[in-house]
């Protein structure tokens, strides 16, 4: 087990199982930069992170693997069945000791630092992509534990707010940024808390310089300028 900086503990290892109709789109973003690295198993450690997708339409029922229909009571649009969402999930081995199931939609409560935080203390986060005009209201009824949105607009898939998620939730997560310190103070750690102005060298640059008190060398009041900041 690893405690962070919020005195959590985890399992080594957190999964995150995707059910999407377009895996693919995933194939790039998870493996780059930090989310690749949590991914990597070493002599040391175990992975941090475990990533899987699941292709809704694998679930559908019918021959020609429909997995969206025209709404009841009219309306734009196409709507996500339920059905192949209920045996995608009954598919997954939730065998992980506290696993949390999350639909995306763009009525869903709004994600957040805070919530990116409840999600590091699970073992797996199973993570709906909708789609479409939107997803068969039976599956937030039955299915799932939260429905989730990212901000107040609309996509036309899941797939980017479950990026963002994995991405928020990975980095909280031990062993994953290196320095512990990386997630303390930064911004939205507290609601309505935005992180300092940050400087590197040179010192000056086309006439644009560095605040002097950052070059002072007096630790008290950089902390000062900091928090004013």
């Amino acid at each position: 087990m690893g405690v962070n900086k919020y005195n959590l503990s985890y399992n080594l290892t957190m999964k995150f199982t995707i059910l999407t109709l377009f895996p693919e789109f995933f194939s790039t973003p998870f493996s780059e930069s930090i989310l690749k690295r949590a991914q990597a198993k070493t002599d040391e450690k175990e992975p941090s992170i475990e990533i899987s997708t699941l292709n809704i339409r694998d679930f559908a029922t019918d021959k020609h693997k429909m997995t969206d229909d025209h709404p009841y009571g009219g309306g734009p649009g196409m709507v996500m069945k339920v059905e192949p969402i209920d045996l995608a999930l009954q598919n997954v081995k939730k065998s992980s000791k506290k696993t949390l199931t999350i639909l995306t939609s763009a009525k869903g409560q709004m994600f957040t630092q805070q919530k990116a935080v409840e999600y590091s203390k699970y073992d797996e986060l199973i993570i709906i992509c909708g789609h479409y005009e939107g997803v068969d209201e039976r599956v937030a009824e039955h299915l799932i534990d939260e429905e989730i949105r990212i901000g107040d607009y609309v996509m036309t898939g899941g797939e980017p707010a479950a990026i963002v998620i994995v991405d928020a939730v990975t980095r909280l997560l031990p062993n994953v940024l290196g320095n512990e310190l990386s997630t303390v103070q930064e911004s939205h750690s507290e609601p309505g808390y935005l992180e300092h102005p940050q400087y590197t060298r040179p010192e000056e640059y086309k006439g644009w310089k560095v605040p002097e008190i950052l070059l002072s060398g007096h630790h008290a009041k950089i902390e000062e300028w900091k928090k004013e900041k």
